[in-house]
């Protein structure tokens, strides 16, 4: 089965738990469900139980939390066409999730309702005529007045209650600051994010402006020492294919333009940390063009630049090569760092593939301090 989109955290009493999603497919099985497992102590990890299924309907990208009250949360979409712009975003929570081989004990299950503001499509249209009108000079009438008919489209599509208030989807961990949660979304529809927020633990939400930029989805916040949230993002765009970031000073609110960093990207997904010590980690995969290595790169300056990396995964390019990707990476309470991600080793010498799962990879500080 596919297995993909994995999300591991460390619970309060120090256990592991690891969530993905598992079923036939992705934009057509409707048998895709949520499931997890847990690891304690030095134990292996038990056999996997169903964290959500929805009859009828794929269950999808799933992440975890663990609020100021100690209490989990489960943040997921449900897919209601098999088309990604469908997605309606779910939420559980459980006060009882510690112990034993099962699921966590939900305590609630609702859905979440974005509603973005007018704020919205004025800002996409900006963002929009500003990109257009460098692409005017020079152009020729006919390629001017095709630009113009895709802005008028445009106006109607960002315009369009529905179409903005659902599609979104989570990816990476939410990030709280204080009671306040943030929960990183992106569109596929629309191929760029926002944020998620909620002051009352989840009771209301607001939508951040949108981020709007070339192809920049799935972002994963860390925090500078003056405050400043830095968003680091997964590539759809077109090349250079680069990690993109953008920051906010309003504690989510609004985002600067997103930008191409140095790190390479082929369009998957991304996260990063910050450790205990201060440093920056991030993980995803270091090539333009496919999910054959998965590398660890260090940031002694707050992601001003990444001076070392090591790899957890590297495959020579080519035909048979494997696939590592979509990384989720904590650091637990003894300094060990844990990653989680999507595997599917070389194939065969028949040219079979060997299976996907999630893999789970942990190492220390000083290992990644090692260098390459």
């Amino acid at each position: 089965l596919h297995n993909h989109a994995s999300c591991i955290i460390e619970t309060p009493k120090h256990e592991l738990l690891v969530t993905w999603y598992r079923g036939s497919g992705e934009r057509s099985a409707d048998d895709v469900a949520i499931i997890g497992s847990r690891k304690s102590g030095n134990g292996n990890w038990s056999d996997v139980f169903e964290m959500a299924k929805t009859p009828g309907f794929p269950d999808m990208n799933p992440c975890l939390t663990v609020d100021p009250n100690r209490k989990l949360w489960l943040i997921w979409p449900i897919v209601l066409d098999n088309h990604w712009e469908s997605a309606l975003l779910k939420v559980k929570t459980a006060k009882k999730y510690e112990g034993g081989n099962s699921a966590p004990q939900w305590d609630m299950s609702e859905d979440i309702h974005l509603k973005p503001g007018s704020e919205f499509q004025s800002d996409v249209l900006k963002y929009l005529r500003q990109r257009w009108a460098k692409y005017r000079v020079g152009a020729t009438e006919a390629n001017t007045s095709r630009l113009d008919q895709y802005l008028t489209d445009r106006e109607g599509a960002y315009n369009t209650p529905l179409r903005v208030r659902l599609g979104w989807m989570p990816r990476v961990h939410p990030f709280w600051l204080g009671n306040r949660i943030i929960l990183p979304l992106y569109s596929d529809g629309f191929d760029f994010s926002l944020m998620g927020i909620s002051d009352d633990m989840g009771k209301t939400w607001h939508t951040s402006h949108p981020i709007v930029g070339a192809g920049n989805i799935q972002p994963s916040i860390v925090q500078k020492k003056d405050g400043t949230l830095v968003a680091y993002f997964r590539d759809n765009g077109p090349p250079p294919k680069r990690v993109m970031v953008s920051k906010s000073t309003d504690r989510g609110e609004t985002w600067s333009e997103p930008l191409d960093t140095e790190i390479p990207n082929p369009g998957s997904g991304v996260e990063a940390i910050k450790l205990s010590s201060g440093l920056w980690v991030y993980v995803g995969n270091d090539t333009e063009r496919s999910r054959e290595s998965l590398t660890v790169y260090v940031s002694t300056n707050e992601g001003e630049s990444w001076q070392l990396k090591r790899h957890l995964e590297h495959d020579a390019p080519s035909s048979v090569a494997g696939s590592y990707s979509y990384p989720s990476i904590i650091q637990s309470h003894d300094g060990t760092i844990h990653v989680s991600y999507s595997y599917r080793p070389q194939l065969t010498s028949d040219n079979k593939s060997p299976g996907e799962s999630i893999k789970h990879a942990w190492f220390t500080e000083k290992w990644l301090l090692a260098g390459q």
